[in-house]
């Protein structure tokens, strides 16, 4: 594998939430608007095809950055384009919102 093939890592609800409260991650959240709404991991930013440009601009690319959605199968997929936007260290959620929302009900933002 040579060095433009980075690939996104993968990280469990409980990894996430051990650090959360450190703000060691920047966590995105790719779930319709409404359902972020309605709830989401706290300190998540809401990423849409309306956002996506000014998170590009405003980005730090070396920040640990995680990828949310409802089960943890679309962020794969919005994993891998950020890291080829250049993001260096890219999580997937495994599990998603879906499975923070079974384990953490009492942390989640709304």
């Amino acid at each position: 594998m040579s060095n433009n093939e980075v690939t996104f890592k993968h990280l469990s609800v409980e990894q996430l939430h051990e650090s959360l409260e450190q703000g060691k991650y920047v966590v995105v959240d790719i779930r319709d608007p409404n359902s972020f709404e309605q709830g989401s991991i706290p300190h998540s930013n809401h990423l849409s095809n309306d956002s996506i440009g000014d998170f590009l601009r405003d980005a730090d690319f070396d920040a640990p950055t995680v990828v949310c959605c409802y089960h943890g199968i679309s962020s794969q997929q919005a994993a891998q384009f950020l890291i080829s936007q250049d993001f260096t260290d890219v999580y997937s959620l495994d599990g998603g919102f879906t499975q923070w929302q079974a384990l953490y009900p009492n942390d989640i933002a709304k």
